[in-house]
């Protein structure tokens, strides 16, 4: 592999014009197809197969034209102090508001739209709107005529918020981003000490996110994105990029540093750290596309829209770098900085760096570092065992916007429960006396008392008249199945509702075998509560085919039994301090205010399987360039652990300013407003830090150099089977010197 990428890069170089010209265009035909062919994204996530969508799909299919996991609208109206809505004026002003809520998506009938409930102190009101399509479908004249209803109510002094996902926001990109940008300038200059070499990097990663991320744009148009989608594969992308084309350029400088000409260190360049490159995109690729295998559709999507933006990302790095190489020519160290010195790392002549320090110390006291890191670790990662799951709510929308305005009026009034009403479905088909099961489930639901604030029947009371008795039979008869309305006290996203879900469909599992009804229970809470447990099911499933992946790639690329079983460990704690400080952040309200976290609840459902591929990935990379250069020291005959200290010291440079860039971009994601991203950039922040400086460049380093030549040791007879990678480019080095030798011999005597 090294030498034809070896081939590429000289290539590349040579041909510069033609490799640049093509990335640029594709560039601008990304960026018009994005303008021209994009469409909406959402946040619906459905998952076929669990009880709560399935309640959803039989209603739809008795009543076709319901539209019971359409988008709704919460709209609160509060009175001024001394005021209350029942006012003449707040009165009239309400009733008119409600009435301009009208689009022909809209399926509430204007008699209907009228405020649910009120308060005690009669200030306090909401109302809600159905709609027959999701958010996603939800056309702009719907939103509109929703967002600019409320103007009457406002005009007359009333407070105004409108909640529930109609008036869904996509994730906007905000200033915090450049935080991490211009953090990645500043580590860049330090690395390379020039303004040309610094900013090539930046380029080639700007120019791979924005074809990226312009073709998740595009695909909007054709199929279903979530909004989040496309931020993922920013960060994502922005970082690897960066990253990449760090190592390439790093190893090209010191090529030129040891006198190769320009086009043969671009070569050398992308051969050596090019391979270890691939192989760190491969692991990276692989990662998010194994989302997959989850069988999550929106999963799916944000993992394989990531994966290519991270893929374009590794073959810009391969040829866009070189080729920019060439376009600079002898001008590579153009616009010098004086006061920053940037020595190359491999320069044997330089023996006083930093990471040779570090290597010297932990090797020294090699047992106490890893004790000392495994301890540290752990004590972070503690907080794993309380995590709880869930999907975002209004309640953890920013303080200020109009959905966690309407949330927290309504929990404050009516009870947090109210934000996300359950529904219980009685399937009456198969029952003898459809009535009777209705009534043996309403008693059944009315049992579990602890955490339902209110149940609203629809059976008719004992008194009630002979009309409404023969209305509710009626609607029996034509659609065979009825639904009771829960109310919990706790919120959507809260552990008791959790457990709520869990303890109605426990009380109502005898309803089928004494009555022949079936009965669900959903309602967009009841699916949050699903698929959160359906990811929680799946992610022990998931960490083994990651382990068991990494554990076999390291095995074939270091030609050793131990090594990949550190690594795997290393990052298995990793993992585990990224989930420990979310957990402590996020649902613990530690420090939350210091990234403007201002309500703590269970974290992000799909958080701990996104963290895991991409962390894994991540890993691999620290991973490969630091001990592939202790592998190549070793195998050149050094002693075990000077080959530790000097494949260190060799590496520890870029793979610091590497990792800097990663943890500066992801952080400035967590310092924006959408829970989100906030959420997963904290944790990617926070999981890049420890298996950076923690794992890689403290524990790892210290178990290999406890463990001394034992560490390289590999079966005889696994060896022979095994493939050879050569990510070291040992191959490739053997190569160029038979192909100069071979040119010496050729050329004739003077």
């Amino acid at each position: 592999m090294a030498w034809h990428l070896y081939r590429l890069g000289r290539w590349s170089f040579r041909h510069r014009r033609i490799v640049i010209s093509f990335w640029i265009g594709l560039l601008l035909l990304m960026g018009v197809g994005a303008s021209t062919l994009s469409g909406k994204t959402s946040d619906q996530f459905t998952l076929p197969g669990i009880e709560s969508i399935e309640a959803f799909d039989l209603m739809k299919e008795r009543t076709p034209d319901a539209a019971p996991d359409g988008a709704t609208a919460r709209i609160v109206f509060q009175a001024p102090e001394g005021e209350k809505l029942t006012d003449p004026e707040n009165a009239a002003a309400v009733k008119e508001a409600l009435a301009a809520v009208d689009s022909k998506n809209v399926m509430t009938p204007p008699e209907a739209r009228v405020l649910a409930a009120t308060s005690e102190d009669g200030r306090t009101g909401y109302a809600s709107i159905q709609y027959a399509k999701q958010s996603i479908e939800l056309t702009d004249a719907d939103r509109e005529a929703l967002e600019t209803a409320p103007e009457v109510a406002q005009d007359a002094g009333l407070t105004v918020a409108i909640g529930g996902d109609a008036l869904q926001e996509i994730p906007a990109q905000g200033l915090t981003e450049l935080i991490g940008v211009g953090l990645a300038v500043i580590v860049l200059l330090i690395t390379f000490g020039s303004l040309l070499m610094a900013g090539m990097p930046l380029l080639t990663a700007i120019i791979g996110v924005g074809i990226g991320v312009a073709g998740i744009t595009t695909l909007t148009g054709f199929i279903d994105l979530g909004s989040s989608t496309p931020t993922l594969a920013l960060m994502l992308g922005l970082a690897v990029g960066i990253d990449y084309a760090l190592f390439i350029a790093s190893r090209y400088r010191h090529e030129i540093h040891v006198g190769r000409s320009q086009e043969e260190a671009a070569g050398r360049a992308v051969g050596t750290a090019g391979s270890a490159v691939v192989f760190a995109g491969l692991t990276v690729v692989i990662a998010l596309a194994g989302l997959s295998i989850v069988n999550i559709n929106f999963l799916t999507q944000m993992g394989l829209a990531a994966s290519a933006t991270v893929a374009v990302a590794v073959l810009i790095a391969l040829t866009l770098l070189p080729a920019l190489f060439g376009a600079a020519g002898g001008k590579i160290g153009w616009g010098k900085i004086p006061f920053i010195k940037a020595p190359d790392p491999e320069d044997e002549t330089v023996k006083n760096t930093m990471g040779r320090r570090w290597a010297d110390l932990i090797t020294k006291h090699r047992i106490k570092t890893l004790v000392g890191g495994l301890v540290v670790a752990g004590v972070v990662a503690i907080p794993v065992a309380s995590m709880q799951l869930a999907l975002p709510d209004d309640g953890t929308a920013p303080d200020g916007t109009g959905p966690r305005v309407a949330y927290d009026l309504i929990a404050d009034n009516f009870g947090a429960g109210t934000n996300g009403p359950l529904l219980v479905v009685v399937d009456t088909k198969g029952a003898d006396d459809p009535e009777a099961a209705v009534s043996a489930t309403v008693k059944k639901v009315e049992s579990v008392k602890k955490d339902v604030a209110a149940v609203l029947s629809p059976v008719p009371a004992k008194d009630a008249a002979p009309a409404e008795a023969e209305a509710f039979e009626g609607q029996l008869e034509a659609t065979d199945y009825a639904i009771i309305t829960l109310v919990p006290k706790s919120g959507p996203s809260d552990a008791d509702t959790q457990t709520l879900v869990e303890d109605l469909r426990d009380e109502v599992s005898g309803v089928e075998a004494d009555t022949g009804a079936t009965v669900y229970v959903t309602g967009q809470t009841a699916v949050g509560v699903d698929i959160s447990e359906k990811l929680a099911d799946a992610f022990p499933k998931y960490l083994v085919v990651v382990v068991g992946l990494a554990f076999i790639l390291l095995l074939i690329v270091f030609r050793s039994i131990l090594v990949p079983l550190k690594a795997v460990a290393g990052f298995l704690l990793s993992v585990g301090v990224s989930l420990g400080a979310t957990v402590a952040v996020f649902q613990w309200g530690w420090f939350a205010d210091l990234i403007g976290v201002d309500k703590s609840g269970p974290v992000l459902f799909m958080l701990p399987l996104l963290l895991t591929g991409i962390l894994f990935g991540l890993a691999m990379d620290y991973e490969v360039f630091l001990v592939s250069r202790m592998r190549e020291e070793f195998v050149h005959g050094r002693p075990a652990k000077e080959s530790v200290v000097f494949g260190f010291q060799y590496g520890a440079r870029v793979v610091t300013a590497a990792a800097a860039i990663m943890v500066g971009v992801f952080g400035s994601f967590a310092l924006g407003d959408e829970v989100i991203i906030k959420s997963i950039g904290f944790g990617l922040a926070v999981g890049v830090l420890a298996d950076a400086f923690l794992v890689r460049m403290t524990i790892v380093p210290a178990f290999m150099a406890l463990m001394g030549d034992r560490m390289w040791w590999l079966p005889k007879w696994l060896d022979k089977a095994m493939p050879n990678l050569d990510i070291e480019g040992e191959s490739l080095v053997r190569r160029v010197e038979e192909r100069d030798a071979a040119e010496r011999e050729t050329v004739p005597v003077a």
